[in-house]
């Protein structure tokens, strides 16, 4: 059977940035930045991921387009015969379906906020009653659940569709139409009474807080920021390496992904800080802070509830597009291991998914007790430290020695996949570089994440 193949470029392009784009973007980084002092955090985090996030990229990219497969059967086309990197497929597909489990729950929170300011739900609220708002919806098991499971229906039936009349088609629009939205957003709230407070935050450096903090605190979670937002590690971008020709070199649109991703993460943070410092918001509320800082945006505009909407529906676009893209990837995977349809891989991938998700969702009430991280942690915190720090870091670890090792499938063989087509060619001088210095200092951010987390 003949692999499927995108219809455009613009459609790999935007497909890819939309797997990139999401959760990592509109939820975790401004809170990150948040907990971690502001400026200095976004210039490590912009460091980190052309240094380290567009070469992995470029590898797992060059990985995907080589072997024409998913993460879990690229490996065994394209290693020597008796070696053993395969095993990262089994790894690959865990990693991403563990990353759906929590991701699903966060995309039923922005179609539930949708919903609410679509029916005036936020309209006239102070600020403490939208955060009772969404301490009220974490509490309510049977609302995530229908919610978070109207998103992991939609997703795989749209992926059930196939790549050029599904997946391509529904990512192009929600796209186009999430960078538009949110310019617009930024502007209004940049213009915010006191919202030049938190612009200062966001882009003047303050070291004072990093100093507070911890340098290599600060640092560690830059870098891991930098893995997340791209998802590079767990195969999510090999896929669509698989899909693409050969005209284009890939460290070109391993960049162009990557300035996409990054546009919406910077955008996302102008949206939110100003806002934050605007309504008597602190930034380093954690997770929940894009739930709480928005609807109070949207309260003080002219029909805000109509803009809200329109925010929370591009929020949920952009969560939705990485869903899409995982779940593509994981019917890709079981349809190479078991050789099912596109539709029964769908249907099969909807229970498990369903199921997987329940204990995040139950995590914020019925299973409150399970504090996997001591007093305020919950299931979604630990189901995130393994993708973020464990899996899509190690992951990377391994396409970069795996493309680089003349054990694996060799530099050779990478830069002469890299460098195909025309576009930006990945330097030979960086040779050195990607083989010794990328994967020694992911070793260090991997037991540096491990021991913050249990031993400090």
């Amino acid at each position: 059977m003949e692999r499927e193949k995108f219809k455009s470029r613009l459609g790999f392009i935007l497909i890819s940035a939309g797997c990139a784009i999401g959760i990592g973007n509109v939820w975790r980084f401004p809170y990150v930045v948040g907990n971690n002092g502001g400026c200095i955090f976004v210039l490590l985090y912009l460091l980190f991921l052309v240094i380290f996030g567009v070469p992995i990229m470029t590898m797992e990219l060059a990985v995907g387009r080589a072997s024409r497969a998913s993460a879990v059967r690229s490996f065994n086309i394209l290693e020597k015969p008796g070696s053993k990197w395969h095993f990262h497929g089994k790894l690959a597909i865990t990693a991403n379906y563990v990353l759906m489990f929590f991701y699903t729950t966060i995309a039923g929170w922005m179609l539930y906020y949708f919903y609410g300011m679509l029916t005036g739900k936020f309209q006239n609220s102070t600020t403490e009653s939208i955060i009772r708002t969404f301490e009220n919806l974490t509490q309510s098991p049977g609302t995530m659940i229908l919610f978070s499971f109207i998103i992991i229906i939609l997703g795989f039936g749209i992926c059930s569709l196939g790549l050029q009349k599904g997946v391509e088609k529904i990512t192009k629009f929600m796209m186009i139409a999430l960078l538009i939205i949110m310019v617009v957003l930024a502007v209004n709230s940049i213009f915010l009474e006191n919202g030049s407070e938190g612009l200062k935050f966001y882009l003047i450096p303050n070291v004072d807080a990093v100093k507070e903090i911890g340098f290599f605190t600060v640092v560690a979670q830059a870098m891991n920021q930098a893995f997340f937002t791209l998802s590079v590690g767990i195969g999510s971008m090999a896929i669509f390496g698989s899909y693409i020709d050969k005209k284009s070199s890939l460290l070109g649109e391993a960049i162009t992904i990557a300035s996409l991703d990054t546009f919406v993460a910077i955008v996302a943070g102008l949206i939110i800080f100003p806002a934050c410092f605007a309504y008597g918001v602190q930034p380093d509320q954690g997770p929940s802070l894009i739930f709480i800082t928005l609807p109070n945006i949207f309260n003080e505009m002219p029909n805000g509830h109509i803009w809200g909407g329109f925010f929370f529906l591009f929020m949920t676009f952009a969560a939705f597009s990485t869903v899409i893209a995982v779940f593509e990837n994981l019917m890709s995977m079981c349809m190479e291991i078991a050789g099912w349809s596109r539709k029964k891989a769908a249907i099969i991938n909807i229970i498990i998914v369903c199921i997987g998700s329940l204990p995040c969702i139950l995590g914020f009430n019925l299973l409150s007790g399970f504090t996997p991280f001591g007093p305020g942690s919950n299931i979604l915190d630990l189901e995130d430290f393994f993708v973020s720090n464990l899996a899509l870091p190690f992951g990377s670890m391994v396409y970069a020695v795996f493309c680089m090792s003349r054990y694996g499938w060799g530099s050779e063989n990478y830069y002469a996949e890299v460098n195909e087509g025309n576009g930006l060619k990945m330097p030979k001088f960086l040779r050195p570089y990607l083989t010794y210095a990328v994967p020694l200092i992911i070793i260090i951010l991997i037991i540096y994440g491990i021991w913050t987390k249990f031993f400090m």
